[in-house]
């Protein structure tokens, strides 16, 4: 029987939309596959043709309708929007992206950090009111190179931050349960348990942890508590992980000096959302991965996949539901 793959992958932003030429590459890598492509809207008819579904997101529902089908991907590295029990209880094995999120959302975690370091955001809100403000960064600006970086949850994505910040010269600690298989070196890794001991030697701390039931209100009012005077907070992992009070306490009678927040606890925050008005707030509309090479490495890591599957074997980046990454 011809293995059929339904792909809808649909996106108003085109660098997360699988275009003509993706769906051209995927025919080409493998001519005996049959490949639909939808929108998601029409998924719960289509899905009854197809041996594998290949979407940013998964409905329940439509396993009534799929007897066919053996194994979901998505291209997004979180799964915790995807119904990861049900789809392993019926026995369809779920995988999600990895390795290609890690350069755009360094990129993105480096910039928030110079953005703090460098004064540029003081800038932004000084240069309209201030007629010149030198002596204010004088003060309260700092230097990365020498400093320690804390990243929490370092997976894959971690691992590429941490390549980046030694490149800036400075020290990296990796929270996460045990080392990776293949150890890159240069990084300084402590499980979630001893967090408390790394945060007082850090001035800055990126998260990056997954949405799950032991990660939620990681960051709590101990934690903060525990970092150092003049410490930066960037959260580029899951609103979940934060809890937000905390975090607002914690700018304004605590050690934190700055937040940067790419996930908030509503999408979008109300207008009068205290996150967004605290002047030491920087917040992105969960665009630390735009990247206009993303599609063209998730498109490449599905076909890398989807030979796998032909040949029977193991799949790249399977979720159970214990899965919990990089923690």
């Amino acid at each position: 029987m011809t293995t059929t793959v339904l792909a809808a992958l649909n996106s108003p932003y085109p660098f997360w939309q699988l275009s003509d030429r993706h769906a051209e590459q995927l025919r080409s890598a493998c001519p005996d596959v049959r490949f639909l492509l939808a929108q998601e809207h029409d998924v719960p008819v289509e899905i009854s043709k197809a041996d594998v579904y290949f979407g940013w997101s998964f409905d329940a529902e439509w396993l009534r309708a799929s007897p066919r089908l053996r194994w979901a991907a998505t291209p997004s590295a979180g799964v915790d929007h995807w119904p990861v029990t049900a789809l392993d209880t019926v026995g369809i094995t779920l995988t999600r992206g990895y390795g290609y999120h890690g350069r755009p959302m360094a990129e993105h975690a480096i910039g928030l950090l110079l953005g703090f370091s460098r004064g540029l955001f003081a800038s932004t809100r000084l240069q309209t009111r201030s007629v010149w403000w030198k002596d204010d960064l004088a003060g309260s600006f700092f230097d990365l190179y020498g400093e320690t970086l804390t990243v929490v949850g370092c997976g894959s994505v971690g691992l590429r931050l941490a390549e980046v910040a030694r490149a800036f010269g400075m020290h990296v600690i990796g929270v996460r349960r045990s080392p990776p298989r293949f150890e890159p070196g240069g990084i300084e890794w402590v499980p979630p348990d001893r967090v408390r001991q790394a945060l007082p030697r850090s001035r800055a701390v990126v998260n990056l942890l997954p949405a799950t039931d032991a990660t939620n209100g990681f960051f709590d009012e101990s934690t903060f508590e525990a970092c150092r005077p003049g410490t930066v907070f960037v959260n580029l992992g899951r609103a979940s992980t934060v809890d937000h009070d905390a975090l607002l306490s914690a700018l304004d009678h605590g050690p934190l000096a700055g937040a940067a927040l790419d996930v908030q606890p509503r999408k979008p925050p109300a207008l009068d959302d205290p996150l967004r008005h605290h002047p030491r707030i920087v917040l992105t509309p969960k665009s630390a991965a735009f990247s206009h090479v993303y599609m063209d490495q998730a498109v490449a890591f599905f076909l890398d996949n989807l030979r796998l599957f032909l040949a029977g074997q193991p799949l790249n980046g399977a979720v159970t539901p214990t899965h919990g990454g990089p923690v």
